[in-house]
């Protein structure tokens, strides 16, 4: 395999190949991922505590409260891997969301983000699932697209060029079959320049195993995670799926098999109904939740796999706002993805980038990495919510 440049990180620059403008699919006003306020100051994070007793207090060093722009907002998604994805911050753009970069080139600075995970990509072209694929719900979207894409070596040939070009590392979403189908997309992105990282999208059904999701399966997710591992030292991230009955121990399976970090979560198998005609709204019936509605249950899986695992976690599901990555950092994730709200709010990203440096300086923290894993127990591990922990006294 080719070998690959060391470090990664994200600056402004020049896009040489501007790409056509490209609308969000939903309007600013669409119900359910409307971004949340940003005025008011969250009130989750570290605060000033008036002293617990009368007596003198040492006089505090002399020394200036770090400023937003002095914060350090870099994060290592590789610790194992020195300097091969170092991003310039922790806001991400989560996979199916943001296209392949090009269709909001124009619309923000890409450039500024973390990262940009790409459009799933399989091995051959697929047409996707029948329509209707999107409905929005109270809090968030169902979508079942059905990985539609042109397949690997059609998005090579149209986006790589630009991805070389960009100072923006773009990590390559990858989903298959089977286990062949996963090594086949990485063997074809393993070397080209612009391609950082690989993440797998692991809640795809497994033929070798009845269908069975790898995600859902310990061993499976294990093995598709080794198999990649081989074929490639591109860093390497794997997401986990809401539906597993104990995620935990998908996780340790995933860390197991190699993988440099996970990313959680996908989004959660869902169904609308249509009330006139009495049958699923969608055409594929079925749908995976994104949205508000999922970040209860994706923080509680960042808090869980933050508890079993050494490697980095990207906290993803309902980013709408400061205090959501707040909330992702403090639960043990180091890094976000905002997803579904992008679609209503293609700006919000880049405003969380800025947010989170003007809380930190405020605040006198010099990185957002003192915020990360706060929330934890120490010295014990917290009861599983698989043994029905969270309705015990």
């Amino acid at each position: 395999m080719r070998r690959k440049k060391s470090v990664i990180t994200s600056r402004r620059g020049h896009v040489s190949h501007p790409p056509r403008r490209h609308k969000p699919l939903l309007g600013a006003g669409a119900p359910g991922i409307h971004p949340r306020p940003t005025g008011a100051r969250p009130s989750v994070g570290p605060a000033a505590r008036p002293p617990s007793s009368d007596r003198p207090q040492a006089p505090l060093p002399d020394v200036p409260a770090p400023t937003a722009s002095s914060v350090d907002l870099s994060v290592d998604l590789a610790p194992g891997r020195p300097s091969a994805l170092v991003l310039a911050n922790p806001i991400l753009v989560a996979a199916g969301t943001f296209g392949y970069g090009v269709e909001y080139a124009e619309i923000i600075d890409v450039e500024a983000l973390g990262a940009i995970c790409s459009k799933g990509t399989t091995l051959k072209a697929r047409s996707g699932n029948p329509p209707p694929r999107m409905v929005e719900t109270p809090a968030g979207l169902l979508n079942s697209i059905g990985l539609h894409n042109p397949g690997v070596d059609a998005v090579l040939e149209r986006y790589a060029d630009v991805w070389a070009d960009w100072q923006v590392p773009v990590i390559v979403n990858v989903a298959g079959d089977a286990v062949e189908d996963y090594v086949g997309v990485v063997r074809r992105v393993d070397g080209v320049p612009g391609i950082a990282a690989v993440e797998l999208n692991i809640s795809c059904p497994n033929v070798g195993r009845g269908g069975l999701q790898f995600a859902l399966d310990a061993a499976a997710a294990e093995e598709v995670t080794a198999a990649v591992r081989r074929s490639t030292d591109l860093p390497l991230i794997v997401k986990l799926s809401p539906a597993a009955q104990d995620v935990r121990a998908i996780a340790v399976g995933i860390e197991r098999g190699g993988a440099d970090a996970i990313s959680a979560v996908n989004t959660l198998p869902a169904l609308a109904v249509d009330r006139e005609n009495r049958r699923p709204l969608l055409g594929n019936t079925y749908g995976g939740l994104s949205g508000p509605a999922l970040k209860p249950i994706a923080l509680r899986i960042v808090y869980e796999v933050a508890q079993a695992v050494k490697i980095p976690i990207i906290g993803i599901g309902g980013v709408t706002s400061l205090a959501d990555v707040l909330e992702y950092l403090l639960a043990g994730a180091s890094a976000v993805e905002v997803g579904t709200a992008v679609f209503a709010d293609p700006g919000l990203p880049i405003r969380l980038i800025q947010e989170l440096g003007g809380y930190c300086g405020q605040r006198g923290l010099g990185s957002h990495r003192e915020l990360v894993g706060a929330a934890l127990p120490r010295g014990r591990r917290e009861r599983p919510s698989t043994k029905g922990a969270e309705y015990r006294a």
